[in-house]
C-alpha cells in the first residue's frame, strides 16, 4: 500500500505503521486524489468529483488533496452545518478538527 508522502509527515510514523498493519483491504486509496487517515487508522479516500462524499471512518488527521478541487471538511454526515477546515487544490494539511464528510467544490 503507497500512502503518499504528505499524510505520512502529518500522521507521523507510529499512525503510519498501524495505518499499513491494517490498509489490507482499502488497496482503493492509493491513487486517490483525497486520501485521510480515518479514526481507525486506516487510509481512505473520497472520489475526485465534486459533491459531498462521506469520510468512512471519519478523521481528526492529516488530508492529502491532490484534486484541482477545495474541500470543505464537515463535522456531520451529509456536509451539514459550518466546515470545520478548508484545504486548497494541490494540498495537504494536518486537520485537528474531526470530520464525517467533505465537500469538493471547483
Amino acid at each position: 500500500m503507497r500512502i503518499h508522502h504528505t499524510i505520512r509527515a502529518a500522521i507521523g510514523p507510529v499512525l503510519l505503521l498501524a495505518a499499513a498493519a491494517g490498509a489490507a483491504g482499502t488497496a482503493q486509496a492509493a491513487g486517490s486524489d483525497f486520501q485521510y487517515i480515518g479514526q481507525d487508522d486506516k487510509p481512505h479516500a473520497v472520489p475526485a468529483r465534486a459533491g459531498c462524499h462521506a469520510a468512512e471512518g471519519g478523521s481528526s488527521r492529516g488530508v492529502v488533496n491532490q484534486t484541482g478541487m477545495k474541500a470543505a471538511l464537515y463535522r456531520d454526515e451529509g456536509c451539514k452545518g459550518q466546515p470545520v477546515a478548508y484545504v486548497l487544490p494541490r494540498t495537504s494539511a494536518p486537520v485537528t478538527a474531526y470530520f464525517a464528510s467533505v465537500r469538493l467544490s471547483g
